[in-house]
């Protein structure tokens, strides 16, 4: 598993490890107070091979792993999101570890969204598939750090930031400086609310830690990277660094998504993610089956 450590910068400032999930191109996280020794997980990935099917949890198992050699205790199971390119493995992990799991409290409009979608009315119940959802400013505290929830829609109309101390887990909205900001065209995604968004995290302290939700690599870096700053994000980010404003951002980061094919998993995924990565109810013959709704998106059959 390619993986990095952040370490603390002191009192008040998280330990982080990020680890890769390569066919997705995922950043996840483990995050822990270095006083208490309590932790979260964000954003953990489960495995699933879009041609068969198949799922598996060996993102979660890896990092059930590093909890146990590191003598933590998990205290929190967070998502950003709903993702579109990955199926989360939240449930999994409350199932195996008792540890309660949460998302932004939009995720119940997403899910009204996705319900007229996929022709499932009252078919998603994030209430009762997630332990907690956070509403925009709401703080709680992991161990003797502080965190508080922040509302970034545009990727989608739910999006929620975690500012852990000095630490701010951002998702899809920056991605690395060399490459720029997260695509914004899914439903419910908006170019003007990313750009919103990303004005709201820059508005943070210069040092504050960065971590993304995507890193694909680029042409003059082979290896992922997620870690960045808020003054380095100001600077040199390739959308938005220098002072791009609200009208060109727009203009550009629409023409980009227009180009964009959509992600090979979105639609097994977003079915899943509603349900904190449960996979749909058994039928009669014991298995799960996706719902995929055919021509409902652009880019006809080649």
């Amino acid at each position: 598993m390619f993986h990095r450590h952040s370490p603390s910068r002191g009192p008040g400032s998280p330990e982080v490890l990020g680890f890769h999930d390569a066919p997705t191109g995922s950043a996840q996280y483990l995050v822990w107070d270095p006083a208490s020794l309590d932790a979260a997980v964000i954003d953990v990935v489960q495995d699933f091979d879009p041609r068969s099917a198949a799922t598996g949890h060996d993102n979660a198992e890896w990092v059930l792993g590093q909890i146990a050699g590191r003598g933590l205790r998990l205290r929190w199971i967070l998502d950003t999101h709903p993702h579109a390119d990955h199926l989360t493995d939240s449930h999994w992990l409350r199932q195996r570890t008792g540890a309660p799991n949460g998302i932004g409290a939009k995720v119940v409009e997403i899910a009204r969204l996705w319900e007229g979608i996929y022709n499932l009315p009252g078919g998603f119940h994030p209430a009762a598939d997630f332990d907690h959802l956070f509403a925009d400013g709401e703080t709680f505290r992991l161990g003797g750090i502080p965190v508080r929830v922040m509302l970034h829609p545009g990727h989608t109309l739910g999006s929620v930031s975690y500012v852990i101390g000095d630490a701010a887990f951002v998702h899809d909205t920056f991605m690395q400086p060399d490459v720029g900001t997260s695509r914004a065209d899914f439903p419910g995604g908006s170019s003007g609310a990313l750009y919103d968004s990303l004005m709201s995290i820059l508005a943070l302290p210069d040092r504050t830690r960065l971590f993304v939700g995507h890193d694909y690599g680029t042409e003059g870096r082979a290896a992922p990277a997620w870690e960045s700053t808020v003054a380095e994000q100001r600077a040199h980010n390739a959308h938005v660094g220098g002072g791009v404003d609200r009208a060109a951002f727009m203009r550009l980061r629409d023409d980009r998504d227009a180009t964009l094919p959509l992600p090979d998993r979105m639609l097994h995924a977003l079915q899943v993610n509603l349900r904190a990565g449960r996979l749909p109810d058994p039928e009669a013959d014991g298995h799960s089956y996706f719902r995929i709704p055919a021509n409902r998106f652009g880019g006809g059959a080649r």
